[in-house]
């Protein structure tokens, strides 16, 4: 199993309405793509600045690559980030995962 990781920041007072924009875009489109198996957001907020993490889990390198093309080691984005990201990171993290 693969672990997928994303990381975003908002302005704090976009916090709620970037997570519903995320559950309508990324959430979705990771949920739909075979091969995924399971979404997890975590969030904080940190004065003005609120953190998103997108943790999903995949069955393999080649789900991913469904969901976020061939060069998969990059943050995939869609048109109304503009509106609330304050900035663009362009690669995530991958690890391989161990349950037990």
């Amino acid at each position: 199993m693969i672990t997928r990781i994303w990381h975003g920041t908002t302005a704090a007072h976009h916090a709620e309405a970037y997570l519903e924009y995320l559950q309508q875009s990324g959430l979705a489109d990771y949920k739909r793509t075979p091969g995924n198996l399971g979404v997890q957001v975590l969030r904080r907020v940190e004065g003005d600045i609120c953190h998103f993490w997108t943790v999903t889990r995949w069955e393999s390198y080649a789900s991913i690559r469904q969901f976020a093309g061939d060069d998969y080691t990059k943050a995939r984005y869609y048109p109304d980030d503009a509106n609330y990201l304050l900035s663009f990171e362009p690669d995530v993290l991958h690890c391989e995962t161990f349950e037990y």
